[in-house]
Order: C-alpha cells, then structure tokens, then sequence
C-alpha cells in the first residue's frame, strides 16, 4: 500500500515534532545540552519572553524530557534548574543532524558558527546514517518504509 494510505498522525516524525516543532522548545533543549539549566540564564540568553518559557520548560518535564531539581544559593530563595533525563539526552542524535544540516546549507557568508569536537580526542562530531548491516546511507541512497505494527490505515470515510 502507498505511504498516502496510513495515517500520518501515528508516525514517529509526527510525534516528535508536535512535541518539539516549536523553535522555542528546540532552542530550550540546545541550551539544556550546553550547560544552560537555570530559569534566569535561559531566558536571558535565548531572548524568550518569561511565559513562553515557563510553558516549553512544563512541557518538557511533563514528557520527560526535562526534570526539574530544587537548588538554593545562600541567602537566596529555593529556585530550580532544569537537566535533560536519559530521553532528552537522547535528542544529541537530532540536534547534531539539525546543526549539520545548518551547517551546510544556512551557515552565513563567516560559515558555521560553532563546532562540535569530541573532548578526548578532539575530532569533529557529525551524525551519519547506517543501516543494521553497516552499510553507509547517503542522501541517494534509495530505502523503504515498512508498516509495522504501530501503523493504522487512514480513515477515509
């Protein structure tokens, strides 16, 4: 069956991007990775109103991606930070595609902003594809979609 006959709703992509297709929420979550975890620090260096990120942040620890953890310096009220659980540590893969892909096509006339080194040898990070063989996925790569068991047929009635 075509691709056009399953419910698009119940893809992965779909999913992931209802809960981070906001530009906000995906700036949130580069910040979290790059050491930015207080309310104050993130608001200041992403720019972003109070209210928005008080929302994308209660997002984030309601899908358990972010957890929230109390700290308190002295002579000052308890506040909170925010640290990426297991899930959201997972989102490296995403990130490093996003910046890649930025990298490529939306760097500005200087080029890429920043560079993404791995600290015990000092190499470049990149993501790169592969199959469960190895083989190496490149952009004309020809592949398939296989429903699985999650898919559903889409209503067309």
């Amino acid at each position: 069956m075509p691709w056009s006959d399953y419910d698009s709703s119940t893809c992965s992509i779909a999913r992931t991007a209802q809960l981070l297709g906001d530009r906000w929420t995906v700036l949130v979550v580069r910040d979290l990775f790059n050491g930015v975890r207080r309310f104050d620090e993130l608001q200041s260096h992403l720019g972003i109103a109070r209210d928005i990120l008080t929302k994308r942040l209660a997002l984030l620890v309601d899908e358990d991606l972010v957890e929230r953890r109390a700290y308190r310096v002295d002579g000052e009220r308890a506040r909170h930070e925010y640290v990426l659980t297991q899930a959201g540590r997972e989102l490296r893969t995403v990130l490093v595609a996003l910046m890649d892909w930025g990298d490529h096509h939306r760097a500005g006339a200087a080029g890429p902003p920043v560079s993404l080194r791995h600290k015990d040898c000092g190499a470049e990070i990149h993501t790169h594809l592969v199959c469960d063989e190895g083989h190496a996925i490149e952009p004309s790569t020809r592949a398939e979609l296989i429903p699985l068991a999650g898919a559903r047929l889409r209503d067309v009635g």
